[in-house]
């Protein structure tokens, strides 16, 4: 089947399902009722309401009554609705044109089929409607909604008509500024140049007479809208802006109400004030204002009254005043007006809610968490200060039993001690002889003399370094931290046992390494590990019948760590002591207490180090200290 073909088939099927239905719709009228009520049921009593706005449908304050009464009608109304909506405009222009053309367009539209009411919005919409009726809609009834009283032309009402007016109370408009901020001098009046604003011009300063010599009143309404921009932006203190009506400015500039009320919020130094609903919200501070919910709810109910059947003649309203004053509480904090001068019963709108209402559970929670967490860390604390105390306690037992285990240590190098001592110090005896041999002489050669002098000089201080290395170690001092050079304190602690190795007739071998080594430590303690292990070392060759006697202590650098190795060609230690040979109190040595290697091992910890003890494949010891270098 073509497309031409389909759709020619669709449209013949379309048609006679529509006969159908009719022809059942009619047959059930026929037999249910006479010919009204099949005319009912054709137009499903079908009810068209006009709407004339007198400004343009989204020009406020007018467009949000329009809207809300749309939407009210839509609600309530118990039948179908034809809303149609037209805009008469003529009231935004300085110099209004021929109403005629609009006329007739009407007149064309609706002739043979006029509304069955019509709602005007706004003084110039009731005037048109009055003026235009009896050409247009004679019968029609009409309801003149958001009307100010003073603008109602009475004299052409008819009993087809209905009002729902409203009342402006300028006074208490001002009245209210002057409560809100007490020292206010100027009010500068923000309107346009329209006809309708011209009256409304003369209608205010003829109701704020009263409050002559309390305020002095600024108009705008012979400025152009920008410069009325500029001079809302810079004006002097203890002045305020009401926001009339801007539909056209002197320049003959058309604006939509809330967008020029937006740019001169935006740029205002002072607050704004209205006495439109419509405005609040978007710019101004608040007060009395007229409701949008009670005009619209009146003419709603006026409407449905009407199309109901009721006469508009029997459907009467008092002009409606200003409802309870209504404040936003963004613009009295960002103005600073105290909430506390507020008139008795009055709403604040737009607060933004505190932190706590935002989050209040998640606030709660978190003062949980932190609470719960502040136990813990309290507890971290005490324990963490607990802990510290026993490793001060703790390192000064170390530094204590350190030092009883250097007494001993030294102990065991007397005799080197006092080789070393009495080689400088005979050196020293003999060349002074000499010397003062050579001076009895006639002539004594003086450079003879002052090369003795100079080998009593070397000597001398020789045996003060000696003096000097066993005042270091023996000297009890708390534990120390600093940075400290391996190879120079395992140098200094070989110079102690290296009397001792030659007497004992043992190689003493040392080979630093060819690159600093820089670590955090106690050079006096790491001293004192290296000269346990080498008088063991020593010990170890000195029992073993060997003919090899020799004991090699070496450094150097294995990744980020520093080593000291100290090797010797003893017998070596026994599978079954590897494992115990660090443990307290054990020892192999006859007299030994077995603290030397346990005191080793604390301190090498103490220094975050490591300290393995291995046989070597050759035969021998092998002792291997690392520590963290300092990059």
């Amino acid at each position: 089947m073509s497309r031409r073909s389909f759709i020619a088939s669709v449209r013949s099927r379309t048609v006679v399902a529509a006969w159908l239905g009719l022809g059942l719709l009619l047959a059930s009228c026929i037999l249910s009722g006479p010919a009204a009520a099949v005319e009912r049921s054709l137009r499903g009593e079908l009810k068209r309401v006009l709407i004339l706005h007198s400004f343009g449908r989204e020009f406020r304050p007018w467009s949000e009554y329009a809207r809300s009464i749309k939407a009210e009608l839509e609600r309530q109304s118990p039948w179908p609705l034809d809303v149609q909506e037209h805009t008469l405009l003529s009231a935004r222009f300085n110099n209004p044109g021929p109403e005629a053309p609009f006329v007739d367009y009407l007149g064309s539209l609706y002739q043979g089929k006029p509304p069955d009411i019509v709602l005007s919005i706004g003084a110039p919409a009731a005037r048109f409607v009055q003026r235009y009726r009896a050409k247009l809609f004679p019968e029609t009834p009409a309801v003149l909604t958001v009307v100010e009283q003073r603008l109602v032309n009475r004299l052409d009402l008819t009993d087809n008509d209905v009002v729902v007016s409203v009342r402006n109370d300028f006074v208490a408009a001002f009245e209210n500024i002057l409560k809100l901020l007490p020292g206010t001098k100027t009010v500068a009046v923000v309107v346009g140049a329209s006809p309708l604003e011209k009256f409304w011009i003369d209608e205010v300063k003829r109701e704020l007479k009263p409050l002559e010599g309390r305020l002095d009143l600024v108009w705008y309404s012979d400025l152009p809208f920008e410069e009325i921009l500029k001079r809302a932006s810079a004006l002097p203190p203890h002045t305020v802006l009401f926001w009339g009506l801007m539909s056209v400015d002197a320049a003959g500039v058309v604006h939509e109400g809330d967008i020029a009320l937006h740019r001169l919020h935006a740029v205002a130094n002072a607050p704004i004030f209205s006495y439109q609903e419509p405005f609040f919200g978007n710019a101004s501070v608040g007060g009395p204002m007229h409701s949008v919910a009670e005009t619209s709810s009146k003419t709603v109910s006026a409407a449905i009254r009407i199309l109901g059947g009721e006469k508009p003649a029997r459907i009467k309203y008092e002009p409606i005043g200003f409802g309870s004053p209504k404040y936003d509480w963004r613009e009295l904090q960002r103005w600073g007006i105290s909430e506390s001068s507020l008139p008795l019963g009055s709403e604040i709108l737009f607060r933004e809610p505190t932190v706590w209402d935002r989050y209040s559970w998640q606030m709660l929670l978190i003062a949980a968490v932190i609470l719960i967490q502040a136990g813990f860390i309290s507890g971290l604390l005490h324990e963490r200060h607990r802990r510290q105390l026993a490793e001060i306690e703790s390192r000064q037992r170390l530094a204590e039993l350190a030092h009883a285990n250097r007494y001993a240590a030294v102990g065991e190098l007397t005799t080197s001690i006092a080789h070393e001592l009495n080689q400088p110090l005979g050196s020293i005896l003999t060349n002074a002889e000499t010397a003062e041999l050579m001076l009895k002489a006639t002539s004594p050669d003086i450079n003879e003399i002052r090369q003795i002098l100079a080998d009593i000089r070397r000597d001398d201080q020789r045996a003060s370094e000696v003096i000097r290395r066993l005042r270091s170690v023996l000297k009890k001092r708390p534990f120390e931290i600093r940075d400290t050079e391996l190879n120079d304190t395992v140098r200094e602690a070989i110079g102690l046992v290296t009397s001792v190795a030659d007497g004992r007739r043992i190689t003493l071998a040392y080979a630093p390494a060819a690159v600093e080594l820089n670590v955090k430590g106690d050079p006096v303690q790491l001293q004192q590990v290296v000269l346990n292990l080498i008088i063991n070392a020593l010990d170890a060759v000195s029992d073993a019948d060997m003919k090899k006697r020799e004991v090699s202590v070496s450094t150097g650098r294995a990744g980020s760590h520093a080593e000291i190795r100290i090797a010797d060609t003893g017998s070596g230690i026994a599978a079954g002591d590897l494992a115990n040979i660090f443990n307290p109190f054990f020892t192999t040595k006859p007299q030994g207490m077995g603290m030397g290697l346990a005191i080793v091992k604390t301190i090498v910890e103490a220094h975050r180090g490591t300290i393995a003890a291995e046989n070597q494949p050759s035969g021998g010891a092998l002792f291997t200290i690392r520590l963290p270098i300092i990059h």
